[in-house]
């Protein structure tokens, strides 16, 4: 029990109306009662301990990872961390070294074939290479990280350039975490981040941006079975790039970085003959400038769609893309997926939550209202989280989806504190709201952690009828598992659903079907 969820244990136990005096019996007769052995407390520390070092490990090699991608390109080369790796203690723990990369490759299979180290897969391999060399890994990766972080020297210049474009992706997160499942504030987020650095860090370019995704070409295909649907693009573009499709056997290189997954730098695209131009009002004379377009990959390296840049808005002679600039590119593609892949994971959920709900109202009929909520993250210090409603439903099944944002503060919404303490405590909370009663049930991600809510109303009943309690309790059980199964499929470790922008589609449908999937499992164990 951490400290909200030991309050909220006594909270329930002693309920609403007890009095000052009784609460004070209470915990003058637990501090009298509560008995811990020297070995309980000894393994309660260890406990604890072992939990801070995992922290404390966390953040040291999240920085180690860090000052090695000086670009912000969000990946290490494998090949070039082992070959440093294999100096260590002057070559003599190569044995160890391989024995762990082999562990490691066999974890995340895609290694072998892209060789490419993301923030997770890194830490895994230096904790794997640990553990080869000693029984105390703790230490192990003390003098490895030591080791590392003296074999790599960045100039200040660097760092603090690696300092802002860190900053220009997190917003990239951010924006996704605090989108409500819409994918137009992370569209946003990327082409500012482009165009900030483009101006502070790229000579003060002027560039194109432009994101396509792939899916099944129904439209005509003999042209190809999939095609490059463009989404979403800088402003001055839209006239021109928004919404149009890209076939196969049209002009152009994004399907070569599609087939082979590396990005395609074109330096002058008026010398490569091979250029779809999407602008046909832009003078021939005029098409000159460089062109960069970057595979989108998923956690398995699998290619979803392309990220693509370009200067031919720009004039100047020197426009080409340089290395740091391509290698931060590749960062904000890397950004991009992470966050559309999030808030694919919301729709998901909403989508089952829709379907969850659907399914209670018939067998229900005496809950008032369900008020489903998402947790973001704070936007300021004074507030480390806030409650986005999404979904409202009331107990003649009608639903209505919040398209606008409604976002509930802490401090700004004392009635609905009981929602708070039931993130905090991640259980559930029964309480009255002027006469009406809730129940406040999370929904939990893998680790635990509430990442939404159901806020129940049943009116002025204490409790539900039994057999419709026990619906309730049917169906708060299999969103959940389904919500866990939503997120599971998306684990770096494991193969995805889906690669296509169609196959998204079909999936948010398996999402609905994912509730019913578990309700006739559970079934079936019950026959």
């Amino acid at each position: 029990l951490n400290l909200p969820r030991f309050v909220q244990l006594m909270e329930t136990f002693v309920g609403e109306d007890i009095s000052l005096p009784t609460v004070k019996r209470l915990i003058a007769f637990i501090k009298e009662e509560y008995k811990q052995t020297e070995e309980e407390k000894m393994e309660q520390l260890e406990k604890v301990h072992h939990i801070s070092r995992l922290a404390q490990r966390k953040l040291l090699l999240e920085a180690l990872f860090e000052k090695w991608d000086d670009n912000a390109s969000g990946f290490l080369d494998l090949e070039e961390v082992d070959a440093v790796l294999s100096t260590f203690k002057e070559g003599m723990e190569k044995e160890a070294l391989r024995k762990a990369k082999k562990h490691l490759c066999s974890r995340y299979p895609q290694l072998s074939r892209v060789g490419k180290l993301s923030p997770k897969a890194f830490q895994t391999f230096l904790e794997l290479v640990a553990s080869e060399f000693t029984a105390n890994v703790d230490e192990a990766i003390d003098n490895l990280v030591e080791f590392l972080t003296t074999s790599v020297e960045r100039s200040r210049m660097k760092c603090l350039q690696s300092l802002t474009r860190r900053k220009w992706l997190h917003n990239i997160q951010q924006a996704a975490e605090t989108s409500g499942a819409s994918m137009e504030p992370v569209y946003k987020a990327v082409f500012k981040a482009l165009s900030q650095d483009a101006e502070a860090h790229g000579d003060n370019k002027k560039i194109s941006a432009y994101i396509a995704l792939l899916e099944e070409n129904q439209l005509s295909p003999e042209r190809g079975q999939i095609l490059l649907h463009y989404v979403a693009c800088t402003t001055d573009d839209a006239p021109y790039v928004l919404n149009q499709i890209l076939y196969k056997d049209m002009k152009g290189v994004s399907f070569a970085a599609v087939e082979e997954g590396k990005l395609v730098h074109i330096p002058r695209v008026q010398l490569h003959g091979n250029i779809h131009f999407w602008n046909y009002d832009r003078p021939v004379e005029e098409r000159r400038g460089s062109l960069l377009v970057l595979p989108l990959h998923d956690a398995r390296w699998r290619v979803f769609g392309i990220l693509g840049l370009d200067t031919l808005r720009d004039q100047c002679e020197k426009t080409i893309f340089l290395t740091h600039e391509i290698s931060f590119y590749q960062g904000v593609s890397q950004a991009f997926s992470k966050a559309y892949h999030h808030v694919c994971r919301l729709e998901n959920i909403l989508q089952m939550t829709v379907t969850a709900l659907d399914w209670l109202y018939p067998r229900a009929p005496s809950v008032h209202t369900v008020i489903t909520y998402l947790v973001e993250p704070g936007k300021d210090k004074t507030c480390d989280y806030a409650l986005r409603k999404v979904i409202t439903t009331d107990n003649t099944g009608q639903k209505e989806i919040h398209s606008s944002p409604v976002l509930l503060l802490r401090k700004e919404n004392l009635l609905r504190v009981y929602l708070f303490k039931c993130i905090d405590s991640s259980g559930v909370i029964r309480t009255s709201v002027c006469g009406e009663y809730h129940i406040a049930v999370p929904l939990r991600d893998l680790s635990g952690q509430a990442l939404g809510i159901f806020d129940i109303s049943i009116g002025h009943r204490q409790k539900l009828p039994p057999h419709e309690h026990k619906d309730l309790q049917k169906m708060l059980k299999m969103a959940q598992a389904a919500c866990s199964e939503i997120l599971k499929m998306s684990l770096e470790e494991t193969e995805p659903t889906y690669v296509l922008e169609a196959e998204h589609v079909a999936n948010l449908r398996h999402a609905g079907i994912l509730f019913h999937q578990f309700m006739l499992q559970d079934l079936r164990e019950c026959v």
